[in-house]
């Protein structure tokens, strides 16, 4: 198989950055297209003519595409709102205004020794960074089911509306 694709570059194109971009981005599609399909290809730049052009002659025989396989993206499971609440209150207990509440030593802790270090390790800032990301993944946690597929503004808020 022998083909040409004859790719117009407007004179002074590289003057005006969008038709460049435009004539550049066909450029390079053709010559990814071509090099996917196995096809060799021969590329001839004639920019000084009347009409400046690039010329690309491809010739081989095409091999069938391997396609990669679609990625598949799952999320990682949701974190309870009781977890974010837990790691709310452990961040608090740091917060320099709660430094009477603090105990290293009790079974809290001990069980979770490299999160007692963590948090000690944390400056203030860092700390109340990590507070409000807690309570906010606590309160997203929260309303996962108003953000469900198939909810109307009716059915999403049935169960907030009390009986009179």
């Amino acid at each position: 198989m022998t083909g040409r694709y004859l790719i117009y570059t407007p004179r002074e194109s590289w003057l005006d950055a969008r038709q460049f971009d435009t004539a550049w981005h066909k450029f390079v599609a053709l010559c990814r297209s071509l090099d996917g399909d196995g096809l060799g290809y021969d590329v001839r730049f004639n920019l000084a003519g009347s009409k400046p052009h690039v010329l690309v002659t491809a010739s081989g025989t095409a091999k069938p595409r391997k396609h990669p396989p679609a990625r598949l993206i799952t999320l990682p499971p949701p974190i309870p709102a009781h977890r974010c609440r837990q790691r709310a209150l452990e961040v608090q207990w740091f917060l320099p205004e709660n430094r009477a509440r603090r105990n290293a030593s009790t079974g809290h802790w001990r069980r979770r020794q490299s999160r007692h270090d963590e948090l000690a390790a944390m400056g203030e800032e860092y700390l109340r960074a990590e507070l409000e990301f807690w309570r906010e993944l606590e309160l997203l946690s929260g309303q996962r089911a108003h953000f469900k597929p198939g909810l109307t503004d009716e059915t999403a808020y049935q169960d907030d509306e009390v009986a009179a």
